[in-house]
């Protein structure tokens, strides 16, 4: 894994999609040689996929609130779990 990389799964959602704000829209600027777009590109993937399963993660956390007999959610349980 290179230190980019390494970078990227260090970082929080919401920082790692202004990353890729940025990428996107130096993208888009049309002022970046293309070479500079190819790895820009690559990175933003990164990002993506990053962002994406930071967004995966704290779904399935949701869909595991546990609820209590009365129907008032009581606290969560790992999303692996059989609870």
């Amino acid at each position: 894994m290179n230190e980019a990389t390494s970078d990227i799964s260090k970082m929080t959602f919401e920082d790692a999609l202004r990353a890729l704000e940025d990428v996107v829209k130096r993208l888009e600027s049309g002022e970046v040689p293309l070479d500079e777009s190819i790895s820009l590109y690559e990175q933003g993937e990164k990002l993506r996929q990053h962002c994406q399963a930071r967004l995966d993660s704290a779904q399935a956390r949701i869909e595991k609130i546990v609820a209590g007999p009365d129907g008032k959610a009581t606290g969560t349980a790992p999303f692996d779990s059989d609870a």
